[in-house]
Order: C-alpha cells, then structure tokens, then sequence
C-alpha cells in the first residue's frame, strides 16, 4: 500500500494552482472582445427559431380553421 499522505521530496502542492493562476492572468487583450461578440450568435439564432416557430404554429392554425 503507498504511503500518500507523506511526499517525499520538496513538492508544493500549491505550485500548479499558481501556474494556473499565471495562465489566466495571461489572457490576451483582444480575448475578452472577442467572446462579447462571440455571444451575438447564439441570440441571432434564437430570434430566428422563435420567429420560425411562431410562423408553424401560425400555418397550422390558419389550415386547421379553413
């Protein structure tokens, strides 16, 4: 069985947490614009579908009343 609750060595167990918080204070300039803009896409094709629906609804219901 491994004895896991003493590490040998000198491992500090909060290195990867700074590495990753040093990758994430790296992001670029242009990152955050880029996923505003990113965001208008899905609410385009929303819209759309929501429009595209109403006008099924709509045909059926006008073939059902004539």
């Amino acid at each position: 069985m491994a004895d896991n609750q003493n590490p040998q060595g000198n491992y500090d167990p909060a290195g990867s947490t700074q590495m990753f918080r040093a990758f994430v204070d790296e992001t670029p300039a242009g990152g955050r614009q880029a996923a505003a803009t990113g965001s208008s896409g899905p609410r385009v094709g929303v819209i759309v579908g929501v429009i595209a629906a109403v006008a099924v609804v709509a045909t059926v219901v006008w073939l059902a009343v004539a």
